[in-house]
């Protein structure tokens, strides 16, 4: 099976700090991936190795079949990278700073033409081609510096927390551009703290503290959670957490707005035993229901396993 992606053992340290501590994977050709952890678990670090911008204090990796040490010059031109800040330049027009990032990856002429024709149309920036970007909303310069990072059609897209600080509508509709460019069989790897973007991944790794604790299928990764997962609603919730959280029979307990999530061995009938816990603290104003875990059920369960 061909790879865009392969790490291996790969190591990053600031002093005596490890940003990214031995991690190995890899990414097929065609997939959408996605790298999901809490800020400072590494995720921009691991990014920015595999796009040539940082140099790794240990490990390999292969990216879009050039080497990320000897070969970073290389992999930048052939791959595309938005960064958290949207790299745009705010006092030139949206079609100029097309122009200019197209022109960096050596397009001109009808070629340059027919690129930023494709941009503005994925993106439906043409109505604002002659905006100035400093004037932009922050949903439609997300969308330019999408554009900006494929202008010259790579194999390859690299997209650090792309959805950082815009509103749902605007996440929702960043992620069917998303689809658009994967649809055309290409690569793209994505770093995200939002666990419900997670689902739209065909695979994920899950990193915590610099290290990967689980990389599968989004359902396969709840498949193995290997617990049945409930959820308490119940007023004074949070000092029903405290009570319950304690309980033997609960293997794990994490408050979920305001609801609380209940892991337990699989079989058990947590309704029935917990049931009869709270109405002997005299709670009668409760509701239990068994649901489907979550991505971000499986993340707790790790994140507390590994003492985080």
């Amino acid at each position: 099976m061909d790879f865009s992606v392969e790490v291996v053992n790969l190591i990053k340290e600031f002093g005596d700090f490890v940003a990214v501590d031995n991690i190995t994977f890899s990414v097929k050709k065609g997939e959408i991936f996605g790298f999901l952890g809490p800020n400072g678990a590494g995720k921009s670090t691991t990014i920015r190795m595999l796009c040539g911008i940082l140099s790794p204090s240990s490990g390999s990796g292969m990216v879009a079949g050039y080497d990320i040490v000897n070969e970073q010059n290389k992999i930048k031109s052939s791959i595309g990278y938005m960064s958290q800040k949207f790299s745009l330049y705010g006092d030139m027009t949206v079609i100029e700073n097309l122009e200019f990032f197209g022109s960096i990856y050596g397009l001109e002429g009808n070629r340059l033409r027919e690129r930023i024709d494709y941009v503005l149309e994925l993106t439906q920036l043409f109505g604002r081609k002659n905006d100035r970007v400093d004037f932009l909303p922050g949903g439609i310069k997300q969308r330019l510096a999408l554009g900006s990072a494929i202008i010259h059609d790579p194999e390859i897209l690299f997209l650090d927390e792309p959805t950082s600080g815009v509103d749902p509508v605007m996440r929702r509709n960043f992620w069917d551009l998303i689809y658009d460019f994967s649809a055309r069989g290409k690569t793209i790897f994505v770093t995200t703290h939002y666990l419900d973007e997670a689902e739209h991944c065909d695979r994920i790794a899950l990193i915590i503290a610099g290290k990967i604790i689980a990389c599968d299928l989004p359902q396969k990764l709840k498949d193995d959670l290997h617990h049945d997962v409930y959820t308490l609603h119940v007023p004074d919730f949070i000092k029903v957490f405290e009570r319950v959280s304690q309980q033997s029979f609960i293997d794990e307990a994490a408050i979920f707005g305001s609801d609380i999530h209940l892991l337990c061995s699989r079989g058990f009938n947590l309704k029935k035993e917990l049931s009869f816990f709270l109405k002997n603290q005299g709670i009668t104003n409760f509701r239990i229901e068994k649901i489907s875990p979550t991505l971000e059920d499986v993340f707790v369960t790790h994140a507390r396993r590994l003492g985080v």
